[in-house]
């Protein structure tokens, strides 16, 4: 029961995660510095890459 519990949880984390690199990635200020230099800030590739990982993790814990 534990392992599901937590597998939810992760899950819920990994959503909010993408979200929110993706947010960052997004932004105003993120386009006009992907405009000049073409660098994304490490923010978005943390919480793209970060949820990424967490759902996977919490889809296999509630195998």
């Amino acid at each position: 029961m534990n392992k599901k519990i937590v597998g939810i949880v992760l899950i819920v984390i990994g959503v909010a995660l993408g979200l929110w690199g993706y947010d960052v990635y997004d932004s105003a200020s993120s386009q006009v510095v992907r405009a000049f230099s073409g660098d994304t800030p490490i923010e978005a590739w943390v919480g793209m890459v970060g949820g990424a990982i967490c759902l996977l993790v919490g889809i296999l814990k509630l195998k």
